[in-house]
Parts: structure tokens; C-alpha cells; sequence
């Protein structure tokens, strides 16, 4: 059986959790989160995945390497945050 290591990354407020999984080749994104056991009280939007800054569904075939990222949700849209600084 062919093996493949990727990490599982995710930023929150005050930490970040990376775990580092090896998971059967033809393994998805949706089993890596789940093999990376982030914790019940992390939310996982499955619209906010990437791999390396691209985002993907949880259905996305994974490669030896990958880092596989979850990302919250914006507290404040970019644009209004530019708009108040200007002010």
C-alpha cells in the first residue's frame, strides 16, 4: 500500500493547529481533515478549503506534500476595513 504524507493547517485567533497526516494514496481532502482530528469545537465551512492558497472542494485527491488549509470566515469584508482606516 502507497502512503502519502500532507500536513493539515489552520490559523485561529490566538494559535494554529498543524498536524501532520499520512493517509492511503487516492486519499481526499475531506480525509485528511478528518484523519488530522482538529477538535469538536473547530467549525469547518467545507466552501473554505485550499490547497497551498487554491481553494478546493472536499472531494480534491490529494498528492504526497500537500498542505491542506482551512480557513475562516473574514470578520470584516477588506474593502469596508480600508474604508475605516481611511476615514
Amino acid at each position: 500500500m502507497v502512503e502519502i504524507v500532507v500536513e493539515v493547517v489552520m490559523a485561529l485567533p490566538r494559535r494554529m493547529l498543524l498536524k501532520r497526516v499520512a493517509l492511503a494514496d487516492g486519499a481526499t481532502v475531506a480525509d485528511a481533515i478528518e484523519a488530522a482530528q482538529l477538535g469538536e469545537d473547530v467549525q469547518i465551512d467545507p466552501q473554505q478549503l485550499g490547497i497551498f492558497g487554491r481553494r478546493v472542494p472536499l472531494g480534491q485527491p490529494l498528492r504526497d506534500g500537500d498542505r491542506v488549509e482551512v480557513y475562516r470566515p473574514l470578520l470584516l469584508d477588506p474593502k469596508e476595513a480600508r474604508r475605516r482606516r481611511a476615514r
